[in-house]
């Protein structure tokens, strides 16, 4: 059976215990949610790894870069490769491979093996999210399998949202070296409640690579949620890795930003369960709302002076636009290809961590060749383009 296949896999066995079942997905939620809090920590560390290990805030950019740009490729490489092995398995090593690259650059004493372990955690984070993408269907009862999947989605938002400020907030209290080892811990703990609570999960259906060329010919509306999932998370990831550079140029003290940082994940997690009540049978108008605030904040935070409260301000609407993001493109993606979900999947996961590290790269060359406002003005500009490929878009019909 390939991933184009209407027929759904099995519902798990009604005789399993939706106790076990439930733990199982909290589990394959904390995993996800370490290898999400793990990619993306960098970026309220930046300005004292750079010091530490004597590279420019831009150099020090690659390490939100290189494991996007490797999570992109794992996405779909390590879903076809793993097709006939058990899913516990293949889940328990990609979260204790992370867990280990954490630890290790947290006792690194240069930059390069810094950048190999974060290849490392771009191979775990691009195959450990499209494979947990469709894992709940195969632990709980059919009747638990939306929510059960909205958890696990949720471990996703959580770590965009919250895990970047608090790991910020851990750094400045400890040093960056702290907060990398606390994740990679947060990791191999991960590892431990998959190994104790996670049945086995034989897999049921492959995939092939020449179902994805296919997959996206015959499917207009996912060309576009893919285009525009590209232009929203890359304008973000472009003014958000630098965010932190761009608060201590305004004057704000360093141990402010993870204050500020905390603002806009409380304002994220306020977005995404606001876009998880808003999105169904309305996905264009909440894709517009999303492009609309990013590229006021970023313009906002780029054109002003802004002191604490000026700030605090402007990341909370921030972080309000951004936290709809993962919901509302997941729910477009999913609609648009519902006769090939895990495939689907595997694409979005791989533009959506390409956007991360594209974002990062261009955040990068902005503040290190022009100013460090730059990476705003950039992420922005590409934010609002969303707007021209919805118009574009009108044609293609997306039901949620």
């Amino acid at each position: 059976m390939t991933a184009t296949d209407p027929s759904p896999p099995a519902p798990a066995p009604t005789g399993r215990s939706p106790v076990r079942g439930w733990l199982a997905v909290l589990a394959v939620t904390l995993g996800i949610f370490a290898l999400m809090t793990s990619e993306l920590l960098p970026v309220g560390l930046l300005t004292p790894v750079g010091s530490d290990l004597d590279v420019s805030e831009g150099t020090a950019g690659l390490m939100v870069t290189v494991p996007g740009l490797v999570a992109a490729v794992s996405a779909p490489l390590v879903t076809v490769a793993t097709g006939r092995v058990d899913r516990r398995l293949v889940l328990a090593v990609l979260v204790g491979l992370v867990g280990a690259a954490n630890l290790a650059s947290a006792f690194a004493t240069g930059f390069a093996p810094v950048l190999v372990a974060r290849f490392l955690i771009g191979v775990s984070v691009g195959g450990f999210w499209s494979l947990a993408g469709g894992i709940a269907l195969r632990l709980v009862p059919e009747r638990h399998v939306g929510r059960a999947t909205a958890v696990i989605f949720g471990g996703v938002e959580t770590a965009s949202v919250l895990g970047v400020p608090a790991g910020t907030l851990l750094g400045d209290l400890g040093g960056w070296r702290a907060a990398f080892a606390a994740v990679g811990a947060l990791g191999l703990v991960a590892l431990v409640c998959l190994v104790l609570l996670m049945p086995r999960v034989p897999p049921e259906r492959t995939l092939a690579f020449a179902d994805l060329p296919r997959i996206l010919r015959s499917h207009a509306a996912l060309r576009v949620g893919l285009a525009l999932t590209f232009l929203v998370v890359t304008g973000h990831f472009t003014a958000y890795t630098f965010v932190r550079p761009v608060l201590l140029d305004d004057g704000i003290a360093p141990r402010m930003t993870g204050v500020l940082l905390l603002v806009f994940g409380v304002a994220g997690v306020c977005g995404n369960f606001l876009a998880g009540a808003l999105v169904a049978g309305r996905p264009r108008p909440a894709v517009l709302g999303i492009a609309a605030v990013l590229t006021t904040a970023t313009t906002l935070l780029a054109a002003t002076d802004t002191g604490p409260v000026t700030a605090g301000a402007v990341l909370a609407l921030w972080g309000l636009g951004y936290g709809a993001v993962p919901v509302t493109f997941q729910t477009w993606i999913l609609a648009a290809a519902p006769d090939a979900v895990e495939a689907a999947s595997s694409l979005y996961v791989s533009v959506f961590n390409l956007s991360i590290a594209l974002g990062a790269l261009l955040g990068g060359l902005a503040v290190d060749h022009v100013a460090t406002a730059g990476a705003l003005w950039a992420g922005g500009a590409l934010a609002l383009l969303a707007v021209p490929l919805l118009r574009a878009g009108r044609g293609t019909r997306v039901r949620v």
